[in-house]
């Protein structure tokens, strides 16, 4: 999955530097790179990593350095920190069969409809959903979705669960081609609808549609409250990721 990365949306540009992978252009930087991190190590792994930090400190931009558990070397995190990254909430990488999640019907309470969406409001609507959900200003994910509809459309298929005209929960699907992984993203319900099967009625739903296109697995980075509902499920978690966040002084 790191190996082959989705083709950028207008605005963003891919950098490498040594092992690292740079995307520029979104609402904070991003670094990744291989699992061993190209065996750079020591003072020069501190270089990499200040020459990252220093790069989009001078954008006026956060970077976050996307970690895994099962990387090397074992001492990123702490080099990381040193640097002044700070760490999220740490998610746990689950996967799992399409085969084994793929229903024609996803069971939802009667009031609850599925919808495939692509125009702008309804992103927009995305949007205000997830800052709701999460309590902090999540506008930046209509643009990056709008980004992925308009450089690849078929790479990415993005559903709403909407109640009387109201968008209750939201998630997406996107196909990595050269994979054998269709990644779960986004999975965001509003509080009051919780507990009531809609978020695995979505989990449901795009295995189906990851069946269409022929991905065997199904990937997701799920959070504390995701994790424990994908393993009733039958995914499996294989690693952690943390991202380490380093974030200019105002």
């Amino acid at each position: 999955m790191r190996a082959v990365q989705p083709v950028p949306a207008p605005g963003i540009s891919y950098e490498h530097d040594g092992p690292a992978l740079r995307v520029v252009g979104q609402h904070r930087g991003f670094v990744t790179g291989p699992r061993d991190w190209g065996g750079v190590r020591g003072p020069e792994l501190d270089a990499l990593i200040a020459r990252q930090r220093d790069f989009f400190a001078a954008r006026g931009e956060a970077v976050e350095w996307k970690t895994r558990g099962h990387d090397e070397p074992a001492d990123l995190p702490d080099r990381l920190r040193a640097a002044g990254f700070v760490p999220e909430p740490r998610e746990t990488v689950v996967i799992a069969l399409v085969e084994d999640l793929a229903v024609r019907t996803p069971d939802l309470p009667p009031e609850v409809t599925l919808r495939r969406v692509t125009a702008d409001a309804d992103l927009d609507r995305i949007a205000a959903l997830e800052t709701a959900v999460w309590g902090e200003d999540m506008a930046w994910i209509a643009g990056y979705l709008r980004g992925r509809l308009a450089v690849d459309p078929d790479g990415t298929e993005i559903y709403v669960a909407e109640a009387a005209g109201e968008v209750v929960s939201a998630a997406w699907v996107a196909f990595r081609p050269g994979t054998d992984f269709a990644m779960l993203l986004g999975g965001s319900t509003l509080a009051d609808w919780r507990g009531k099967g809609i978020y695995r009625a979505l989990v449901a739903h795009r295995a189906t549609r990851a069946a269409t296109r022929n991905a065997p697995y199904l990937l997701v980075e799920a959070s504390d409250d995701s994790a424990p509902i994908l393993k009733r499920l039958g995914f499996t978690a294989v690693t952690t990721t943390t991202p380490y966040v380093w974030t200019p002084a105002h």
